[in-house]
């Protein structure tokens, strides 16, 4: 009997909430051990900056990537070769994120204290943001429309994007990343990718006279997380994107044929992707094993599916019950979290920890990635705990504005000053007073 595509984990005996992340956990990859690869080429760029960005991209991709910055010239001529019905997909990504941008994008509010006593709440976009979009396994111009989007939105004043040097296109970008900048009118672009890009980011490049930025976002693989943990706090960043995860939360309804298909659209991204089914019945489960051969011996990247399918971070999982399969999808907190239900909406209530979620067979997470108006920049490895995907708000601060007069002040100064005494900050209450000496 050959070894199944993806091993089956039987929890009908039960299991508690502390077991789920190590039952199945994410692939072994050590943000802090890539940190300690990375600091020393933080430091060269951040000391020699271009000469510190070339001579590791033609060490480690083996391509010279000068002149870094590209011209308006080559992103023309990019957009010009733009095969049309490539063009047409991606135009229409493009006006399906930014209406979503634009309807999330939030509302500055006033509350009326009293007379002549208000506090206002802005949402002001950040001066500048670094977008990162990565380039080995595949090519993303998707990443591009995720990130400028909803910064676009946000009326971020300077946009710049760095994307790796590829050697197929003597150190360019992939052209059809600097098509999709183009359509959107982004002219500062960068050939350099990796923790080098991030560190250019964060220090700016004096040669080529590449100001730093005050926010990088945009998914990356190891390195770039690490570069992007290492540099926290000189610079902002969305989140520290690891590898992509999908979970299919689905009962005895669903085709498991459609499930097989979307696990192997994730396993497509990374030897290290995370493809997870939770089911409360057997025979879906083993439905969807037995099918997983035939997609896996069919898909281009078949090599790459088969081992990330194999991996310690897949699974399908059997529960007890459609109560443990709920519990185990919101402990596991996934990325992306597709619903195959009879009541989708009515699991839907019951989620609270997932990326993003897809509801039904005709939602599937792939839909996500280009077309579906969301982004696809989301929080991996448990994140979605307590943080977001990137959308119009991760480019923006709220700042509260407060706009008090006489009449507002006067009635609440003795109350501020006896508060300001209690917590033995007298000079505080002074200056409240002070006021009306």
């Amino acid at each position: 009997m050959t070894n199944p595509a993806i091993r089956t984990l039987d929890l009908t005996a039960g299991f508690n909430n502390q077991q789920v992340n190590t039952l199945v956990p994410r692939a072994s990859i050590d943000v802090d051990i890539a940190l300690e690869s990375v600091r020393p080429l933080i430091a060269d760029v951040a000391e020699r900056g271009v000469d510190a960005v070339v001579e590791v991209t033609i060490a480690r991709d083996g391509v010279d990537p000068n002149p870094l910055r590209v011209t308006q010239a080559e992103i023309d001529a990019a957009v010009a070769a733009l095969e049309p019905e490539l063009r047409r997909a991606i135009e229409e990504s493009i006006a399906r994120v930014r209406k979503v941008s634009q309807a999330n994008l939030p509302a500055d509010t006033t509350v009326e204290l009293a007379a002549d006593a208000r506090v206002h709440q802005r949402w002001q976009p950040v001066d500048s943001v670094g977008l990162y979009v990565p380039g080995g396994k595949a090519v993303y111009p998707s990443s591009v429309i995720m990130n400028v989007v909803p910064a676009q939105v946000a009326k971020v004043p300077r946009l710049a994007i760095a994307s790796p040097a590829q050697k197929d296109f003597a150190g360019r970008p992939h052209p059809t990343v600097l098509a999709t900048a183009g359509l959107l009118g982004v002219t500062e672009i960068y050939s350099m990718g990796g923790p080098a890009a991030v560190a250019a980011f964060a220090y700016g490049l004096l040669k080529i006279d590449m100001a730093p930025v005050q926010l990088v976002t945009g998914p990356g693989n190891i390195y770039v997380t690490a570069a992007k943990r290492a540099l926290r706090g000189r610079i902002g960043i969305d989140s520290e994107a690891g590898t992509t995860e999908i979970l299919v939360l689905a009962d005895a309804s669903a085709d498991p044929r459609l499930i097989a298909y979307d696990l192997v659209s994730q396993a497509e991204h990374d030897e290290a992707a995370a493809s997870v089914l939770v089911t409360d019945s057997a025979g879906l489960g083993a439905a969807v094993a037995a099918v997983l051969p035939e997609l896996i011996a069919a898909t281009h990247h078949s090599a790459r599916v088969a081992t990330a399918l194999a991996g310690q971070q897949s699974a399908i999982v059997v529960t007890a019950n459609w109560e443990d399969a709920i519990r185990f999808t919101n402990e596991y907190a996934t990325e992306h979290l597709e619903i195959h239900s009879t009541d989708d909406r009515g699991t839907l209530a019951q989620i609270s920890n997932a990326g993003a979620i897809f509801l039904g067979k005709y939602s599937p997470v792939s839909l996500g990635d280009y077309m579906a108006g969301s982004s696809h920049v989301l929080p991996t490895g448990q994140q979605a705990k307590f943080g977001s995907g990137l959308g119009v708000h991760s480019f923006l601060r709220v700042q509260q504005i407060i706009d008090y007069g006489r009449e507002g002040l006067a009635p609440i100064a003795a109350l501020v000053d006896g508060f300001a005494k209690a917590e033995g900050l007298p000079a505080h209450g002074e200056a409240i007073t002070a006021r009306f000496a």
